[in-house]
């Protein structure tokens, strides 16, 4: 599928996400306090044993991801200010493995800051996102002896990302936002280890050139949140953020997607699926998809 294809499909994807949320009777409607502190937090753990005598195949293994979402909200007058912080971190282990293997490191915040146009939707918006990973990141191979070997591909803020812009948010409430940034700045970090490797080139390593720590850049981007009840104990959350380079391919556009999808059992007991689609021509010239689904423990504050 072409760029610009996914791009129109994402699109009309949030069009009927926004829609469907403004519709529901269930979306959630602006509260009476200035502030608003919303949040989930989700335990998730998977396990399989097999003792020596089994003999349909299978090899132990447990695996453990950890989820918070948290969004806090301000609204008072013609003002708004809404900040959400990502936590995502998964591990798993098999018992013939030397070495843990991450299922998911994800560590993001997003905030806007909003004043109001007249009586309208619009806010006049200044934004500051940052992305980084909790945990180290690795290639896994083997020596010539069979054994089991890892090299070191990123590490916590190597890479790390942070967009400054200035713009316009359309906000229908908490829940449903978009905001528009022409002139957005965008920071990338990694430590100098990751640029001086014998036979680097230039931009091999999240677009930043050998020896260099620091990669500026200037663009413009697109972020929205919607979120809404799909039927009763089930919420569907969507995250959506498109950035481009003015300066170096600006046809190439950066895309981030996530969507998480909430199933409640009960207070405590929630079934829980995340997708997230990446495109990012400086880290590969391809499509970084995940997605992860499991039962554990849920708890909302």
């Amino acid at each position: 599928m072409k760029l610009t294809s996914l791009l129109s499909a994402l699109l009309i994807c949030f069009a009927i996400f926004i829609t469907s949320a403004q519709s529901d009777p269930n979306a959630t409607t602006p509260k009476d306090s200035i502030w608003n502190f919303e949040g989930n937090f989700q335990f998730l753990i998977n396990q399989a044993a097999f003792n020596n005598d089994w003999q349909g195949g299978g090899t132990s293994n447990y695996s453990a991801n950890v989820v918070i979402n948290y969004d806090i909200n301000y609204n008072k007058g013609k003002y708004a200010w809404d900040t959400k912080f990502l936590g995502d971190y998964g591990i798993n282990k098999t018992k013939d493995q030397e070495f843990y293997r991450k299922t998911n490191d994800r560590l993001e915040i997003n905030s806007t800051v909003g004043r109001q146009i007249g009586e309208s939707k619009w806010f006049t918006s200044a934004f500051v996102n940052f992305r980084t990973q909790f945990d180290s990141g690795y290639t896994f191979g083997e020596d010539v002896d069979g054994n089991e070997t890892r090299e070191l591909r990123t590490q916590f803020m190597s890479p790390a990302f942070t967009q400054l812009g200035l713009g316009a948010l359309w906000k229908e409430s908490d829940d449903i936002r978009v905001n528009l940034s022409p002139v957005t700045g965008r920071i990338i970090t990694a430590n100098s280890r990751f640029t001086t490797t014998p036979g680097y080139v230039d931009g091999d390593f999240f677009g930043l050139d050998e020896g260099s720590t620091v990669r500026t850049e200037f663009g413009a981007s697109v972020n929205a949140f919607v979120k809404f009840k799909l039927m009763e104990n089930i919420t569907v959350g969507n995250v959506l953020g498109l950035y481009s380079n003015y300066l170096e391919d600006p046809q190439n556009v950066d895309i981030d997607y996530t969507l998480n999808l909430v199933m409640n059992v009960n207070k405590y007991i929630s079934a829980n699926f995340t997708f997230q689609a990446i495109y990012d021509d400086n880290a590969v010239r391809g499509f970084q998809v995940r997605e992860v689904l499991g039962v554990g423990f849920n708890y909302d504050f």
